[in-house]
């Protein structure tokens, strides 16, 4: 990431600024004549945003770092994380709801992506939220609303040759 010493400890340099969890890296862009800037959460190895970064007056060399672009940098890249966890999140955990006998069925595929094997949750709840049934089924279970009745119509049973 940088040549500064991996540390929590404050640092404002034009073109390197720790805080908060953070670190802001003017980097030369590779592409072009141009900068760029990449911000880094603490502990990761790759950046949570790289974007182009403004020329300084010489039109040279960059624009130094300062308190509120680097706090503008931190609100992008955390808004970027958090969609990036909202769109994983939503890879991972899907729902449907089947009607049976004048209720609703929530019925959740919860995918855990182990690496070596990984695998998924079936799972029936009644309208409280409460579990009516739970079975280990493969990560690549179809999880269609006929998959999700057919559970449901069986009993709950374990789909047969899904694990």
């Amino acid at each position: 990431m940088s040549d500064a010493p991996d540390t929590d400890e404050p640092l404002h340099e034009p073109r390197l600024w720790r805080d908060n969890g953070w670190t802001a890296q003017v980097i030369k862009n590779e592409d072009d004549e141009g900068w760029a800037v990449a911000m880094f959460k603490a502990g990761e190895s790759e950046p949570a945003l790289v974007g182009p970064w403004t020329m300084g007056r010489d039109k040279k060399n960059p624009k130094p770092l300062d308190s509120a672009a680097f706090n503008t940098l931190v609100k992008t890249a955390s808004e970027v994380i958090r969609r990036h966890e909202q769109q994983l999140h939503a890879q991972l955990n899907k729902a449907l709801h089947v009607a049976r006998d004048g209720t609703w069925i929530k019925v959740t595929l919860e995918i855990v992506p182990a690496e070596d094997e990984p695998y998924a949750w079936l799972r029936a709840l009644d309208t409280a939220g409460e579990p009516l049934a739970q079975v280990k089924v493969g990560a690549n279970f179809r999880f269609t609303q006929s998959a999700a009745e057919a559970w449901v119509d069986a009993g709950f049973e374990r789909p047969a040759g899904r694990d």
